[in-house]
């Protein structure tokens, strides 16, 4: 391998963390061009999990180094959020017990080889601007999961759990079920309520709202006093999510009958 060449495994061994993974565009744009990613892979510096993808690594492929890659490495406005994010920050013992499915919410779609890579799990793109059309966020929480690369120590990026409890209800009744977001729900004493207020007042779902603010009358928390409802625009009408459903008054959504409503 001549000069150049080496010189440019240097430098690609500082630009791209042990592990991480970058696509073709980025490849090129950082000057590694077709034929000298070829080069690589067939000298054994890179791997190619999927077509026009690379890592630099002998190590078995995780999500969270795909999430680190898409967030880190190519700068995607993704984070991940809903199910995933709660069951990441301590709330799995409600949920499920492994990650079989990764929710990422973003303005864009992530790119087309995330479904092609030989991992376990199933990455879901949730467009984050149709529960959030403003784009308002609350800081999110402090990783908690570290993610190791190339001698570097890397957070991922998640949803804070005031915003993924939003996007985990936003499921309903569809894709997540009534009892298991109640029992869900009846452990989150620790939500704080500024962040709540600034989420709330921005969502643009009304069904979202008001499944939250149910559950949480149902579990009267500390926080909830501390919510100004009068500021939260709720819509007007009913909204039938269970067919057969009770109606809570209160909200005007219909609710399985067992959850006592109003």
């Amino acid at each position: 391998m001549n000069m150049r060449s080496g010189g440019k495994i240097n430098r690609l061994q500082q630009e791209l963390p042990e592990g991480l993974l970058a696509d073709a565009a980025w490849m090129e744009a950082h000057g590694y061009s077709s034929a000298l990613r070829s080069q690589y892979v067939r000298s054994g510096w890179l791997e190619s999990p999927s077509r026009r993808v690379y890592r630099r690594s002998r190590t078995s492929l995780t999500w969270q180094q795909v999430v680190v890659s898409l967030q880190t490495v190519l700068d995607l406005p993704l984070i991940v959020g809903g199910r995933t994010a709660l069951e990441q920050q301590g709330y799995a013992h409600y949920l499920s017990a492994s990650v079989r499915e990764v929710h990422l919410y973003g303005p864009k779609r992530p790119p087309t080889w995330l479904a092609r890579l030989p991992l376990d799990v199933i990455f879901h793109w949730h467009n984050s601007l149709r529960l959030f059309p403003s784009g308002t966020d609350v800081p999110p929480e402090p990783s908690p999961v570290m993610v190791s690369a190339g001698g570097l120590t890397m957070p991922i990026r998640y949803s804070s759990k005031e915003r993924a409890v939003l996007e985990l209800l936003d499921e309903l009744p569809e894709r997540e079920g009534f009892h298991q977001v109640d029992a869900l729900m009846d452990g989150m004493s620790d939500l704080s309520p500024r962040r709540l207020q600034v989420l709330l007042e921005a969502c643009a779902s009304v069904k979202v709202k008001r499944l939250f603010l149910f559950f949480a009358d149902r579990h009267r928390h500390a926080w909830r006093s501390r919510l100004d409802v009068s500021r939260i625009d709720l819509g007007s009408g009913k909204r039938v999510l269970v067919r057969g459903g009770k109606l809570d008054s209160r909200y005007n959504i219909t609710v399985p009958s067992d959850l006592g409503a109003s």
